[in-house]
C-alpha cells in the first residue's frame, strides 16, 4: 500500500480495517492535503489485484452533521406523533353530545 499512495506524496500512517464493518478499507493520511488531493484524483477507479480503489477524503465534520440532521429528523417525527395523539384525544373527548 506505501508503494501505490507513496508515489503522490509522503505517507504519515496507513490503517488497515480489521472489524467486520471495516474489513476491506484502509484509512491513508498523508502529510501534505495536496499529495491526498493528488491521490484522490489518480487513484479513484485504479485497479489493484482485480478490485477498484474508491478514494476518497475523510470528513468527519460532514459525517457529524449527517448524524445530526438524521438525530433532528427523528425527534421532529416523535413530535409529529405526539402531535398527532393529541389532536386525536381532542377530537375524540369533544364528543359531549349537543346534536
Amino acid at each position: 500500500m506505501y508503494d501505490i499512495f507513496g508515489k503522490y506524496g509522503a505517507v504519515h500512517q496507513i490503517r488497515l480495517g480489521d472489524k467486520k464493518d471495516t474489513r476491506g478499507t484502509a484509512f491513508v493520511v498523508y502529510e501534505d492535503i495536496y499529495d491526498a488531493k493528488a491521490a484522490v484524483d489518480h487513484l479513484s477507479g485504479f485497479n489493484v489485484c482485480g478490485r477498484y480503489l474508491v478514494v476518497l477524503y475523510y470528513q468527519p465534520e460532514k459525517i457529524k452533521r449527517k448524524a445530526d440532521t438524521e438525530q433532528k429528523k427523528r425527534e421532529i417525527e416523535e413530535l409529529r406523533r405526539q402531535i398527532q395523539a393529541k389532536k386525536a384525544a381532542l377530537e375524540g373527548g369533544d364528543g359531549d353530545g349537543d346534536a
